[in-house]
């Protein structure tokens, strides 16, 4: 049997989620009323269910986040959520605090999300063994533990592929919780990353000034699709739960040719799509169209290239070209003529700072902005809002996706009957009584049959062949021709919801020994439920979450392995021909906050620590 292949699109609200759906998303993850972490982009129940139905028209699946961890006032509400999400027919739950694990749940499909740090071959196995059917990969992996995680355990394996990227391991920053009770756990990040820095070394010098430090460009994995097939990732995760519909319809059409293309070619023999239909699209689909911040694989083909985005944290951008000159009151810019009224674009000033620019109109090659600013020639310039393409993209008939039928119009002792069958093997049969009457001069209109049978309009099928078998040529009005059709079609998508066959999992509860008998704050234990799950098996001790004991100017807020030494070209390791070394502790300064860094070079991992927080400085063990 083959195995199925998913694309797996965010959704931040109903019209979000069947945009999706509609582009070529095998499934879509959305956020319910509560505990979702992304605390601006909740939904009603309602609206999940009638997501639910939509997407199961095409046997794609509707995944719901479940993903804060919990305080023990939180534990009852949240477990006549789920309830309510599984009696709507929601597929599976992404979670984060085991305390889930230990609820009085539906047999309801649970996936572990990348909030679970989800990078240790023993604990995904773990996981596997408690009872998760999926797990959230963390997106610091590499190919090669990708497939050691995959090796050591046959749970379904989820990756990141497209969208923006959390400097630290996922689950574990909590910048946004010290210094402003804003936790990023419970939903509610504050994004400290990407506010501007200065750089202060270990004798109190300003090494760079007014800089993004920690913000780092957008991930695209999506020439690595064949690779991480083969490494065992399942479905292939598209970030952004808050993005506009432009941005998650261009990700979604760009990746389902881009795995299309693999699925029909060389990957046709081991795999095969997860859900049905087919797609059409009125727009050429390019990541870079959209909210970028410029891109980089991370470090799925291990650390090899600065990933920083220093400039800014906003978006970049597709590349246009260099500025050529200044002509009276417009820019005259290579490939100038790609430009329309109204765009956007994006290049870096002299203070080395992302600053913009937006046209008033393109004419004669020309871009007269509405304020004229002073770019010098050379300047690389870039597009980051592309007018004509958005038009082109927030049309709901931008992209279509339809379910292939045949159609069979044949007779009977009554009358006529039309019959579809669909791509997946479902029948709808609709009869007709009326009186056999040949046409007139006993001429056939088999065509105007098949003409009006095949105008299936905004219904989400098409008909791909039409076969009509009369034995005289029965004359039918058009008006019963197209009843026939609207009906069988209607009966067709009843018939899909009714054999749509969600999977479902009873837990059961095991005591399997936890890979670790010591866990710190970073495993977010913040509730009585997550306590005695770990305690089951075998934990011993347990901190307590960050949330519930943070010692204010002395914590660690983040763990990464992004490295501002690596950056600077200032890693002892992967640079060790470069002229001298930083004093340390380097020290990230904006406004009154302050932060300390430590680079543990073992793991390749840098820390982030506030202000008061004593540690030693590891000397570097590379020569």
């Amino acid at each position: 049997m083959k195995k199925k292949i998913e694309i797996l699109a965010p959704a931040k609200d109903l019209i979000h989620g069947m945009a999706a759906i509609n582009a070529g998303a095998d499934a879509v993850y959305i956020g319910a009323p509560l505990y979702g972490a992304r605390s601006n982009a909740t939904n009603s129940i309602e609206d999940v269910a009638k997501l639910v139905e939509y997407a199961h028209l095409f046997n794609a699946q509707v995944f719901v986040v479940v993903n804060t961890i919990l305080y023990d006032s939180e534990l009852e509400t949240c477990r006549q959520m789920i309830w309510k999400l599984y009696d709507i027919g929601v597929d599976a739950l992404i979670v984060q605090d085991m305390a889930i694990m230990e609820m009085d749940l539906p047999p309801i499909v649970l996936h572990a999300s990348t909030q679970a740090n989800n990078r240790d071959a023993d604990k995904i196995k773990f996981l596997k063994d408690a009872g998760m059917k999926r797990v959230v990969l963390a997106r610091e992996l590499n190919l090669h533990q990708i497939k050691e995680i995959s090796e050591a355990s046959d749970v379904e394996l989820e990756f990141f592929v497209t969208g923006a990227l959390c400097v630290s391991f996922s689950g574990n920053c909590y910048m946004s919780v010290a210094n402003g009770e804003r936790s990023a756990n419970r939903g509610s990040c504050a994004q400290n990353c990407r506010l501007p820095y200065n750089l202060i070394d270990g004798h109190g010098e300003t090494l760079i000034k007014n800089s993004h430090l920690l913000s780092i460009k957008d991930f695209d994995v999506s020439d690595q699709l064949p690779n991480l097939i083969e490494a065992g990732i399942c479905s292939f995760k598209i970030e952004g739960r808050l993005k506009d519909i432009v941005y998650v319809k261009n990700n979604v059409s760009y990746l389902r040719q881009k795995l299309d293309a693999f699925l029909e070619n060389e990957g046709s023999d081991k795999y095969t799509k997860a859900s049905s239909g087919k797609c059409s699209y009125t727009f050429d689909s390019a990541l870079d169209k959209t909210f970028n911040r410029g891109y980089t694989d991370y470090f799925v083909n291990e650390r090899h290239q600065a990933i920083g985005s220093w400039n800014s944290p906003k978006s970049k951008g597709e590349y246009i070209g260099k500025l050529i000159k200044i002509v009276g009151n417009a820019y005259e810019i290579e490939n100038g003529h790609l430009l329309s009224n109204g765009d956007g674009l994006c290049y870096i000033n002299e203070k080395n700072e992302a600053d913009g620019i937006y046209i008033n109109k393109v004419e004669n090659g020309l871009a007269y902005p509405f304020v004229l600013k002073e770019v010098k020639a050379g300047a690389f310039i870039y597009r980051n809002n592309d007018t004509a393409f958005i038009k082109i993209v927030e049309r709901e008939d931008s992209a279509i996706r339809k379910i292939s039928t045949n159609l069979l119009l044949t007779e009977n002792e009554n009358g006529f009957e039309l019959t579809a069958t669909d791509e997946d093997g479902n029948v709808s049969s609709v009869n007709l009584v009326h009186p056999k009457e040949r046409t007139k001069n006993n001429e056939s209109i088999e065509e105007n049959f098949k003409i009006n049978l095949a105008k299936t309009g905004f219904t989400p099928y098409t008909a791909d062949e039409i076969t009509i078998m009369f034995s005289e040529n029965w004359f039918l009005p058009i008006s019963k021709i197209n009843e026939m059709r609207r009906t069988v079609f209607e009966q067709l998508s009843e018939i899909r919801l009714a054999n749509y066959k969600r999977e479902e999992h009873q837990l059961v509860k095991t005591s399997h020994p936890y890979p670790e008998t010591k866990l710190d704050f970073m495993y977010n234990v913040s509730n009585k439920l997550a306590r005695k799950f770990y305690e089951r098996h075998g934990v011993t001790e347990i901190e307590k979450a960050f949330e519930l004991q943070w010692d204010p100017g002395k914590s660690r807020v983040m763990t990464t392995k992004y490295c501002i030494k690596y950056e600077l070209e200032k890693c002892p390791k992967y640079h060790p021909n470069m002229d001298g070394k930083l004093k340390e502790p380097l020290i990230l300064k904006q406004g009154e906050l302050e932060y300390k860094l430590k680079f543990n070079c073992k793991p390749c991992e840098m820390e982030i620590w506030e202000k008061d927080a004593e540690f030693e400085i590891e000397e570097d063990h590379f020569h």
